[in-house]
Order: C-alpha cells, then sequence, then structure tokens
C-alpha cells in the first residue's frame, strides 16, 4: 500500500516542472514564436509525455505563458514593497513591467496565432497588474512621493509608449528613458512625507 505522504513530492516535483516550462518556453516563444514545442520540452528537461500533459497544445502554452509572466510582473510590486522604499519600488517595478512589454512584443505573433484559435485576450492579465499598480500607487501616495490622485488608468496611459518601443531599436535605453520620464511626472506635485507636511 503506498504511504499517503508520498503524494506530495510528486506534486511539488510536478509544479517545478510546469514552472520550468513556463520559463523556458517564455523565453524561446519572445525569441521565435514558431520555437518548435520538442525544443522547448528539451530544454526544460522534460519527456514529451510531461510536456503534453501540462501543454496538450501550442495555444495552451502560450497562453499559459502569457499569463504566467502576467502573474510573475503582478507579484513582483508586493516584493518589492516589502525591501524598498514606496518611490524606490515603484520606480523598479517599471523596469520589471518593461520588461513584460518587451516579452509581450516578443510573444506578440504567437499570441496572435493563439488566440486566433480559441478567443481574444480581451482583458487577459489587466486583474493583476491593475491590483499591482494600484498596491504600488497608494503605498507612494501615502508617502507623499508622488502626486496625489493618480489613478491606475493614469499610470497606464502614462507608460503606453513602453508598447510602442521596438525590440530591435536601442530598446532597453528608450524605456529607460521614458520610465524616468514618467516617475518624474508622478513626483511632480508630490507633498513630502506626512511628517514634514505643515
Amino acid at each position: 500500500m503506498r504511504h499517503p505522504n508520498r503524494d506530495a513530492p510528486l506534486r511539488s516535483d510536478a509544479q517545478r516542472n510546469r514552472e520550468r516550462i513556463l520559463e523556458v518556453a517564455l523565453a524561446e516563444l519572445t525569441r521565435a514564436a514558431d520555437a518548435p514545442l520538442s525544443a522547448i520540452a528539451k530544454k526544460a528537461g522534460v519527456g514529451q509525455g510531461t510536456f503534453y500533459r501540462n501543454f496538450p497544445s501550442r495555444e495552451a502554452l502560450v497562453l499559459e505563458v502569457y499569463q504566467y509572466e502576467v502573474q510573475q510582473v503582478a507579484e513582483a510590486a508586493e516584493q518589492l514593497l516589502c525591501t524598498r522604499p514606496p518611490d524606490r519600488a515603484l520606480r523598479e517595478w517599471m523596469d520589471r513591467l518593461a520588461r513584460y512589454a518587451l516579452a509581450k512584443a516578443g510573444l506578440a505573433d504567437a499570441l496572435r496565432a493563439a488566440t486566433s484559435a480559441c478567443g481574444t485576450l480581451a482583458g487577459l492579465g489587466r486583474g493583476p497588474l491593475t491590483q499591482a499598480v494600484t498596491s504600488l500607487l497608494d503605498a507612494n501616495e501615502r508617502a507623499g512621493t508622488i502626486r496625489p490622485g493618480v489613478t491606475p488608468e493614469d499610470f497606464f496611459l502614462a507608460i503606453a509608449g513602453l508598447w510602442q518601443i521596438s525590440s530591435h531599436d536601442d530598446w532597453q535605453t528608450r524605456a529607460d528613458r521614458l520610465l524616468d520620464l514618467v516617475m518624474d511626472g508622478l513626483r511632480a506635485g508630490a507633498p513630502g512625507p506626512p511628517d514634514a507636511r505643515g
């Protein structure tokens, strides 16, 4: 008879396999939308059976990679708020969001193919990113490090240019410049720390 606790390590192994596949798939699909699934499985160190048990089709893999990356970006906001002053957390999270924008640009062809097969991307990931931005903006408003009243919608409109930067240009330099400008704009009119306000 199997010991009931023997299943726990299998579940954690299965979860690690799944996450490894997603990490490799993100990198490979960002580089080339038509990356062979067999190559992704091999680089992730899993067999074809394990791969297809997790992701029965290219479309399923692409959509899950996109959602996985959104979740990673969203979770980074809370991690940064726990370890950085609010304004530094916001600026570093903007850098993380920029890397996500680049990955999304690289995944664009794969996403188009996936969504034409199984629906639409409308709203996919919007909730977690909006929650992350709300946490960051609220922390900064309480700390007095950004102007009051900035909404998540304001923020996303301000950084919309990220999605316009071609990955073939000097992407990092242009993204840094744009995000520094946005951060400067958010700081303009900031009241300062609560104890320094008269």
